[in-house]
């Protein structure tokens, strides 16, 4: 676990690393359950949503200031059914953004998903979808905290 990690990402990890492996990847998935649908100002996400080009299926995201918590910000992710992986890990940044403000999601660490225990029970190109997801957003945020 990151030694500096703000407690929403310390009580997350704490879940994860609680159960075993198998139980990891279905938790994960679940987290992809409570990914909202999207708003109507990005109704058409490739004309107004950034690619995730590491992903193979078509998932994109934007990262705003949040309307409801000054500092905070919002990240909308559109991911389909058919990567349940990839949009797990979106729902899990999507609870993480909506608990830190930009600042702390800025410096979220780059190997997160390292974290999450999830070595061999997802493959090699999963792991890069979600670092690339991650990436993005930490880079959005970085942006918005300035």
């Amino acid at each position: 676990m990151p030694p500096d990690a703000p407690g929403p990402v310390r009580a997350v990890l704490a879940e994860f690393d609680a159960l075993p492996p198998a139980d990891r990847v279905t938790m994960l998935i679940e987290y992809g359950d409570d990914l909202p649908a999207l708003p109507a100002r990005y109704a058409d996400p490739p004309a107004s949503m950034e690619r995730v080009t590491e992903c193979q299926s078509p998932v994109y995201l934007a990262v705003t200031p949040s309307r409801e918590r000054p500092g905070g910000v919002d990240l909308f992710v559109s991911a389909p059914p058919q990567a349940p992986v990839t949009r797990g890990f979106a729902g899990l940044l999507r609870e993480l953004t909506e608990q830190l403000d930009a600042t702390q999601v800025a410096a979220l660490p780059l190997d997160l998903p390292d974290y999450l225990g999830l070595d061999g029970a997802i493959s090699p190109l999963r792991l890069r979808a979600m670092s690339g997801l991650l990436a993005r957003v930490t880079r959005a945020a970085a942006a918005l905290a300035d």
